[in-house]
């Protein structure tokens, strides 16, 4: 089997102010009678996490995935680009009728893929490469990169192997993963941080159900998904277990950007007593973001129709002291249940 290997280097940064960052690109490529609209190739580029470009063989061109980045793809290299994609995407429909013979497949829908890549600590400075196959959603081939080999994960890998395991090609890969990689990624990460310190802070929105709710804390628009988003009481992390802080899930916007809910389960009679904080913090901020919880600060999201206002929903810790409470009763009733029936077993024993 003859595979072409490409080192493709895409030049449309995002920036994610984590410590480790990877820059990744993945190629898909799909033979048989796949769900309708499914291309038979697919190419994607991600740096730290965030879609850079996308690329099918039914649009035939490399489309820019984010809205700052369509100034790069302007560029004579994006179409020099989109060009070795379209030529890899007739390298794959080759090598998945040669994967079917080595496998005895004669029909079905088969996929083949390959992720490549580097990783980058920005404090440790610690790097490292990857390189691996897979077919039909199974491991393939792998470069060892502490060998420098590939090594095959199946026995119809091993031709493969043998035919790749060459000093010439290893050699290149190496410094490929080593540098050429780590490189370009530098320079995405600084490109783009030229292109985000023109944008605006997060935006942080103190968000309640109806007054008498806890209060969640609501920020949208931050660029890395280590930012750290946390309530303080007068000043200081809360640490009493009474008042616990419930982080949601970070969502994306669709822009490069990402939001979050962080609930602080402190009903209102509680927080006007003293001072609460949203607080929003990251390495690459120029100041520490802050809003303090006060009545004028605060938007009600969702109002009660008719009737009392509802109840808040309990805190996750008070679900666990129900649950327990309700074991306790029910071991209770059991015993009180076993006592009483070994008592009529006795007074009907003394009957007869």
């Amino acid at each position: 089997m003859n595979l072409i290997i490409f080192f493709i280097y895409m030049p449309f940064p995002h920036l994610v102010y984590s410590e480790l960052h990877t820059f990744i690109t993945t190629y898909t490529g799909i033979s048989g009678k796949a769900i309708a609209g499914t291309p038979e190739f697919s190419a994607v580029t991600t740096l730290d996490g965030q879609q850079m470009d996308y690329y099918d063989s039914e649009i035939k061109k490399l489309i820019p995935k984010q809205v700052w980045m369509k100034e790069f793809a302007s560029d004579g290299m994006w179409k020099k680009d989109s060009a070795i994609r379209e030529h890899v995407a007739q390298i794959y429909k080759t090598n998945i009728a040669v994967l079917m013979q080595r496998f005895n497949q004669t029909r079905g829908v088969h996929t083949y893929q390959r992720m490549y890549g580097c990783g980058w600590d920005d404090e440790t400075d610690i790097k490292y490469g990857f390189d691996q196959y897979g077919y039909d959603g199974e491991d393939f081939l792998t470069l060892d990169m502490k060998n420098s080999s590939y090594t095959a994960s199946v026995p119809q890998a091993q031709t493969t192997v043998q035919k790749w395991n060459n000093r010439e090609q290893l050699a290149l890969l190496l410094l490929y993963f080593k540098h050429e990689c780590i490189y370009w990624m530098k320079e995405f990460l600084n490109l783009s941080k030229a292109a985000f310190e023109k944008t605006e802070p997060p935006e942080v929105s103190l968000l309640q159900r109806n007054p008498d709710y806890y209060v969640e804390c609501h920020v949208t628009g931050f660029h890395s998904r280590n930012t750290t988003i946390t309530w303080r009481e007068n000043g200081q992390a809360i640490n009493d277990s009474r008042k616990l802080v419930k982080p949601g899930k970070i969502l994306p916007n669709g822009d490069g950007t990402f939001q979050k809910n962080v609930t602080l389960y402190v009903l209102p009679d509680e927080w006007r007593m003293d001072q609460y904080a949203c607080v929003v913090e990251h390495k690459s901020f120029t100041e520490t973001i802050q809003k303090i919880l006060t009545e004028d600060e605060i938007r009600i999201i969702k109002k009660c129709t008719a009737g009392s206002p509802s109840s808040p929903p309990p805190p996750p810790h008070s679900l666990y002291i129900i649950y327990i409470i309700l074991f306790l009763v029910i071991c209770l009733v059991s015993f009180a249940l076993i006592v009483r029936w070994k008592c009529w077993s006795r007074f009907k024993a003394r009957k007869y």
